[in-house]
């Protein structure tokens, strides 16, 4: 029963006088009625903006913490895109420190420029994955981004052609669902994806060294909130505590080796389940973002190395199945002439493998399965790999380790895709093209940019990987991997630079190409130079240098070539001067016209440019706009050598009109 205005103000009037007991039994309550109603007389009311104010205080403490991390320049700013000479823009080079926290020495994507304002009918691809679709060992120009691009270039020679390569080594499906939008922003025409074999070991991921755990609703919020500074704050704080209770030993050796940390993921395990629901989430959210953004994708299947790379991790399982027992007998098979079979017991070996830097065919059984969900077409490189290999199962022959494929594999890779773009009428409709598409391939091949320096790298980079766990138990000593390299010449050196880090690729080119032209050896200074403009088209410096070598030389039909790209990508009083100057060499008139008189609107001032105008206007009759241009050469240089002749012919011609 409730307490009456009266028994309340005796509570009021005797409450610390007498005790609670006491009261009651004076007023005949329950005494625990009586305390109930002392203990609210205690409560304080406050206004309803005090509880306003109580829950808005750790938000304002986050506010200026932020502020304050933000204003000393604490930790990273996590952009994914870097401007380049106000005009392009690129993935950020320390993009991947937004997936690594523990790992040294990073991978960095290719520095892959792009308008940041899309130019009218410009072709603009992008290509996510891992080292696979990077080009390992041969990035960054080996990869088949490259062979996309200059199909492109051949089919539309007049249209601006991007093709930007988002993909690294040890990354994922985590990875790339967090580009996607900024990658979205940019409005890209076709998205090329080629994923899946990084899902358990690369940054993230279910048996991964960097890891935020098993929840991928978990591990995509972090890293939505990643670009916080307080967020940064915390997760420092926290490795910091956790490095004081653990051994101070570095693991080392190649990032692979580094990545795995639960080496041991057997066939249907929990860890598995994990790396498969993550691969299958994460790619189904991706396409869902592409199909709302409009964009095309085009996904391939995964292939690797089946005939030539043993199991790494053999378990054995029920009925003395196990991966060993598969390739052991897959090979047997084999021998007997049965191909067919021997692919499954390959392919079977290889689902086993208990270390999971191959992905289990069940990767690819999703990528269909998402494929035809969002209806987007999808490229069959594991059959095509496997029909281009003896036997029909793909090997050392198209593999250069356990899944990276050859120069020719990803050239093949890269035909795939590009066909595959025209099949579904992905590309705008084209000129006529003189050359069938087996002889653009030929021509594309042929003219790869891909030096000795590029095959000596990526072999280089092999031979340390198969020299580390888990190609081999008893890891050699650096200098006996050193050995191994065979080191013979000034490029070789460069090559083991490149991989030490103590040169850039780009830098170990321009080192052998300057070695070439003091030998006076052209031809292959301009093959490493063609290597660097490829890779770096924007980088204005590299035309410039090879011009002016060329010039200096008097090669100007060399020259012209460079002359011509290098006006295409940025318009210059020099290389419209230089372009007149050669056709009118050649007595090609009115294309030396025109680009002399580009020449004289980007720069007024420059009397070799009037003397050469005066002269192409004089052989095309045009003796008044001759006249006025030899007269503009006198008055910036009177003593122009041989300028006062012509005029005076000149003079002579234009009384004779």
């Amino acid at each position: 029963m409730a307490l009456t205005n009266k028994q309340k103000n005796y509570i009021k009037t005797y409450k610390g006088k007498l005790s609670s007991t006491r009261i009651a039994k004076n007023l005949r309550v329950p005494v625990e009625q009586v305390r109930t109603y002392s203990r609210s007389l205690g409560r304080k009311k406050y206004p309803f903006y005090y509880n306003l104010i109580l829950i808005a205080i750790p938000f304002i403490a986050i506010f200026l913490l932020e502020y304050t991390l933000d204003y000393f320049d604490y930790g990273r700013e996590y952009n994914q895109w870097e401007t380049v000479d106000n005009q392009k823009m690129m993935l950020t080079t320390e993009i991947a420190f937004r997936y690594f926290y523990q790992t040294e020495s990073i991978p960095y994507p290719a520095q892959d420029l792009f308008d940041i304002k899309k130019k009218p009918g410009a072709i603009r691809v992008f290509i996510l994955g891992g080292s696979s679709a990077a080009g390992y060992p041969f990035s960054p120009n080996g990869s088949f981004s490259k062979y996309i691009r200059k199909r492109l270039e051949l089919v539309y020679p007049y249209k601006t052609i991007e093709v930007i390569n988002c993909a690294m080594t040890a990354i994922n499906s985590y990875s790339l669902l967090d580009m996607l939008p900024g990658i979205l922003e940019q409005k890209p025409d076709i998205l090329l994806i080629y994923a899946g074999h990084n899902e358990y070991y690369g940054a993230l991921g279910a048996g991964s060294l960097e890891t935020l755990g098993n929840s991928r609703g978990l591990v995509n919020f972090m890293l939505s909130i990643n670009h916080y500074k307080t967020i940064q704050l915390i997760r420092d704080v926290i490795q910091d505590v956790i490095r004081l209770f653990s051994s101070n030993e570095k693991r080392t050796g190649t990032l692979m080796s580094r990545m795995a940390k639960e080496q041991s993921i057997e066939i249907n395990s929990d860890t598995y389940k994990v790396g498969i629901n993550q691969f299958e989430g994460n790619l189904r959210d991706m396409l869902k973002m592409a199909k709302k953004a409009n964009v095309k994708v085009i996904l391939s299947d995964l292939t690797c190395n089946l005939k030539d790379q043993p199991p790494f991790i053999s378990i054995d399982r029920f009925e003395n199945e196990s991966a060993n027992a598969a390739y052991e007998l897959g090979q047997e098979i084999l021998k007997n002439g049965d191909n067919k079979d021997a692919l499954q017991f390959f392919v079977r070996a290889k689902d086993l493998d208990a270390l999971r830097f191959r992905a289990p065919s069940e990767m690819n059984k999703i990528i269909y399965k998402l494929a035809d969900e969002f209806n987007y077409p999808v490229v069959k490189a594991d059959s095509t790999f496997n029909a281009l290999s003896k036997d029909g199962i793909v090997g050392n022959n198209l593999m250069t380790d356990h899944l990276h494929p050859t120069l020719d594999g990803y050239q093949i890779l890269g035909k795939l895709f590009f066909d595959k773009m025209l099949d579904e009428s992905y590309l705008p409709a084209a000129s006529k093209v003189a050359q069938t598409s087996a002889q653009q391939d030929l021509y594309v091949r042929a003219n790869y940019d891909f030096t000795k320096l590029d095959s000596t790298i990526g072999r280089y980079r092999i031979t340390i990987l198969k020299n580390d766990w888990p190609f081999v138990k008893n890891l050699s000593s650096p200098s006996n991997v050193l050995r191994k390299l065979n080191l013979h010449n000034y490029s070789d050196s460069l090559a083991l630079f490149v991989l030490e880090n103590k040169l850039t690729w780009e830098k170990a080119h321009r080192n052998l190409a300057n070695r070439y032209l003091q030998r006076g050896d052209v031809d292959n200074y301009l093959k490493e130079m063609d290597d660097v403009i490829f890779q770096y088209p924007f980088v204005y410096d590299f035309y410039d240098m090879v011009i002016n070598n060329l010039l200096q030389r008097k090669m100007f039909d060399r020259a012209l070539p460079y002359l011509e790209k290098y006006d295409r990508v940025k318009a210059t009083a020099f290389t419209a001067k230089w372009i007149g100057i050669i056709e009118l060499s050649k007595n090609n008139i009115s294309r030396a016209i025109k680009y002399l008189e580009k020449s004289t609107k980007i720069n007024s001032f420059d009397d070799q440019v009037y003397f050469n105008l005066a002269g192409a206007y004089s052989l095309n009759k045009e003796y008044k706009k001759a006249l006025s241009a030899i007269d503009n050469c006198l008055m910036i240089n009177p003593n122009y050598k041989g300028a006062r002749s012509l005029q005076g012919m000149l003079l002579k011609a234009t009384e004779k009109q």
